[in-house]
């Protein structure tokens, strides 16, 4: 037993004794879960030095913040400054620019074929019995036809620029000021060339707006247009200039437009394009639309071309444009590789006419004109405005390539003419409501017109009459009736010899080629 003990004992003691070394891992480890294990780090003491380092990081991380903090309110109180300027600006401008845009509206009389039987009466076989009889005053209803559009003041006596198409061939015209008063407007004369015209009120002191120059404007820059848009009355909208310079837009005979994609619609035509000063450096004409409405592209005529032209009609009744008597066309490609010329800028010349200021300066066919009196020439269309903005009898210096080399011309500018030659549609027949004018050189050259081709040109049709639908602008007439037609006087002279009932033959050269075209009563 006691043998027993001795071994059992010493177990016992051995037990014990790892009992107490779990109880000691248990009290050391606290609450820890079994199966996790923790890692105790013991950090060595930091000193003063240290302490400072880390006070101050922390108060430079804090100082920082604080002034990122402040930077970002001070852009966004800066953007939201310039915001407030610029609409305290353009405000301030449309109400400086409002009172000179004026209403225009027209009424013009316009006839046409009317019966209370409507067509019933055209059967031959009432005709046979009461012949025309049954047509009072020969069976034509007269009614008024309205139209609105906008204008600028641009004189305080009583000047007001608009286009040409606003009150072309009206009756009546009545300007609506911005106060709403209403002033009887007489025409003081029109350019269809470029779409411009005068019209004056009898009134002082209106008032009229700053005029700009359209020069100095750039793509970009911002623009308000102000105008009478579907009857609505003055209203204003905004935008940039897209692009300057337009031509060959087709809207009018000589094209230099500022495009803009300020909301232009129907009846803004003539109302003003502003600049941020508020100066008119445009005169809204015409939009690009498949629609009719407004689609972002918008057309006014410079400034400065408007002014020039504004003078001159005021002066002169008309606008008087240089000349110079060539007939050119557009390099291309492969032109300027056959030439030898670098660049495709300026106007190959094809044909001098005779007695011409470029005849008598010695000008030749082939010569390749890039500068007029110091101004590159970009293209046919730019020498040609060039050209017509000079005034006649002005001495120029036109340099040319000629088989390679470089030449400068002085010549003499002249001055285009027969631009009031025409006929107003006055016959009593089927030609009547057909205006014609004289087919002149300068014209021939503007419309790319063979220069042997002779006849007279058509520059407007009116509504409702025989030849609408029939006849287009543009169109020569060469023979009526196979009668040669040389100019103006032949026309009068073989179109006064048609009665009211009689058909005509007409001989038409129109877009490069001839045409038959027969007009009924």
């Amino acid at each position: 037993m006691i043998g027993i003990l001795r071994t059992i004992l010493p177990l016992l003691l051995v037990l014990s004794m790892l009992g107490c070394s779990d109880d000691a891992d248990r009290e050391k480890a606290g609450t820890e879960k079994p199966g996790t294990e923790q890692t105790i780090i013991k950090s060595a003491p930091k000193d003063k030095k240290d302490i400072k380092e880390e006070l101050a990081f922390k108060e430079k991380k804090e100082v920082k913040k604080e002034t990122e903090s402040v930077q970002e309110k001070a852009v966004t109180d800066k953007g939201s400054d310039f915001l407030d300027t610029l609409n305290a600006s353009l405000a301030d401008v449309a109400e400086t620019v409002k009172p000179s845009v004026v209403n225009i509206s027209t009424t013009k009389t316009i006839s046409m074929k009317d019966h209370p039987l409507g067509n019933f009466m055209d059967d031959p076989f009432f005709k046979k019995f009461f012949g025309d009889k049954l047509y009072p005053h020969d069976g034509q209803k007269k009614y008024k036809s309205s139209a609105l559009g906008s204008g600028v003041i641009v004189t305080s006596d009583g000047y007001i620029l608009t286009n040409n198409h606003v009150i072309q061939d009206v009756d009546e015209i009545k300007i609506v000021l911005h106060d709403r008063k209403e002033l009887p407007g007489k025409v003081i004369g029109g350019d269809p060339k470029s779409d411009l015209a005068i019209v004056k009120v009898d009134a002082k002191g209106l008032p009229a707006i700053q005029m700009g120059s359209s020069d100095k404007m750039k793509v970009g820059e911002l623009v308000i247009a102000i105008g009478n848009p579907f009857s609505l009355g003055h209203t204003i909208t905004m935008g940039i200039v897209s692009a300057i310079g337009r031509s060959n837009v087709g809207i009018a005979e000589y094209e230099d437009f500022i495009q803009t994609d300020a909301a232009i619609n129907p009846g803004n035509s003539g109302g003003a394009l502003v600049n941020i000063h508020g100066e008119l450096i445009g005169i809204n004409t015409a939009i690009f639309s498949t629609s009719g409405g407004y689609m972002g592209i918008g057309f006014a005529i410079p400034s400065d071309i408007a002014k020039a032209n504004m003078q001159s009609i005021i002066k002169h009744g008309k606008v008087v444009r240089g000349w110079l008597g060539v007939q050119i066309q557009n390099i291309t490609d492969e032109l300027a590789k056959h030439f030898e010329i670098k660049e495709e800028n300026g106007a190959l010349v094809t044909n001098i006419l005779p007695g011409t200021p470029a005849e008598k300066a010695g000008f030749q066919r082939g010569d390749i004109i890039v500068e007029f009196n110091g101004n590159t020439v970009v293209d046919t269309t730019d020498l040609r405005n060039q050209v017509a903005a000079t005034l006649p009898d002005t001495e120029v210096k036109i340099k040319v390539i000629r088989e390679g080399k470089s030449k400068d011309i002085p010549v003499t500018i002249g001055e285009q003419t027969g631009d009031e030659k025409g006929v107003a549609g006055e016959f009593e027949n089927v030609l009547s409501g057909v205006h014609i004018q004289e087919l002149t050189p300068d014209i021939k050259l503007g419309l790319e017109i063979p220069d042997k081709t002779s006849g007279v040109i058509v520059t407007n049709i009116e509504e409702d009459t025989p030849a609408t639908e029939l006849l287009k602008k543009g169109d020569v007439i060469q023979e009526i009736n196979r009668e040669s037609i040389k100019d103006l006087a032949t026309y009068k002279e073989v179109v006064s010899k048609i009665s009211k009932k009689d058909s005509v033959l007409l001989l038409v050269f129109r877009s490069g080629g001839y045409i038959y075209v027969t007009l009924s009563p």
